[in-house]
């Protein structure tokens, strides 16, 4: 099953959400916190049956004026 995962760094840490269920985790490096999210996904499916998205998610950017 794919995922689509956001890494945002906060202060000395990398931390990696699922867009389509919010499960997040974090790491000293992005390969270390994608890991441990793909460790988390596992655990939290672990037993459920995972239905595909009818569409993927659109992930875009979008300037605000402030």
């Amino acid at each position: 099953m794919l995922f689509t995962v956001v890494v945002s760094k906060e202060d000395n840490w990398y931390v990696a959400k699922c867009v389509e269920n919010s499960v997040a985790s974090q790491g000293k490096t992005i390969e270390e916190a994608i890991a441990n999210l793909k460790e988390a996904l596992e655990l939290y499916y672990e037993g459920e049956e995972i239905q595909k998205p009818q569409m993927p998610p659109l992930i875009t950017t979008i300037e605000v004026a402030v």
